[in-house]
């Protein structure tokens, strides 16, 4: 099993002009193959917040997807913060600059204009392929203009139309074989009349009694239906589920508490 972490970087989603639209759909793309995000980091663009948050990712043994701020404007840090965290020099990808130079010829063939290479703007544009030396390209299907890896730390643009097709690519080929490694369920029973105090001392019981199981606790003060109540349950591997949920249940009847329906996901 292994650990999977995904940044989001960018200004835009953390002073709201932008909704973050990464994290639910990755979410959904691991669970549909069995697979879960274990944690989540926003980072705003400011070199030191993301060499920071970078510098960490490599440190560590998670596998990383960062989307957002490789491009080559002025607020865009990801590929300097990267090498920094690294301690590398920036270097033009052999294989990159070949893309970067494709794509240029198809935007000025679609605009009906000569190519270019030396024009100013053509030149700046291969600093979109200046990654942390010695890192691999991430296929672009969108426009051609790679993301780039170093390690188990993955880097794709922020718009999601090119950063999710590069994500499940590299989910269903390079990481194939974790497919299925975290399948989870979850079993839960509305619990009217009861305070998460009173009812922690179960919760502990049951985590400790089942081995790989979670007790979850998810309280509401205005649900429309039940009112004030609290979903309580258990989450792990399906066939764990059942023998830990029923000793919930026989814990709860115990107790002076009303039960609601039962939910399972």
């Amino acid at each position: 099993m292994r650990n999977i972490g995904l940044i989001i970087i960018g200004d835009e989603i953390l002073s709201g002009k932008r909704q973050d639209k990464h994290m639910p759909k990755i979410i959904a793309m691991l669970g549909a193959r069995g697979m879960g995000l274990s944690w989540a980091r926003y980072v705003g663009d400011h070199r030191g917040h993301i060499t920071a948050a970078l510098s960490d990712a490599f440190s560590g043994d998670d596998i990383v997807f960062s989307c957002g701020g490789i491009g080559a404007t002025p607020d865009d840090h990801t590929r300097q913060c990267a090498a920094a965290a690294l301690g590398l020099p920036l270097a033009l990808h052999p294989q990159a600059e070949l893309l970067i130079r494709d794509r240029m010829r198809d935007v000025a063939a679609e605009q009906g204009l000569p190519y270019e290479p030396d024009r100013d703007d053509n030149k700046h544009r291969l600093n979109m392929g200046m990654f942390p030396q010695g890192a691999q390209i991430i296929a672009n299907p969108y426009n051609k203009i790679p993301g780039f890896s170093v390690g188990d730390v993955h880097f794709v643009p922020g718009f999601p139309v090119m950063a999710h097709p590069m994500i499940e690519s590299l989910l269903d080929t390079r990481y194939a074989e974790l497919h299925g490694s975290r399948v989870q369920a979850e079993r839960s029973v509305i619990v009217m009349g009861g305070m998460e105090a009173a009812l922690t001392p179960l919760m502990e019981d049951i985590e400790s009694r089942f081995a790989g199981i979670k007790v979850f606790s998810l309280p509401s003060v205005d649900h429309p239906q039940w009112g004030r109540h609290i979903e309580l349950g258990v989450k792990g591997l399906p066939a764990d589920i059942p023998p830990a949920f029923d000793a919930l249940l026989a814990g709860l009847r115990l107790t002076s508490v009303v039960l609601g329906p039962e939910m399972v996901r």
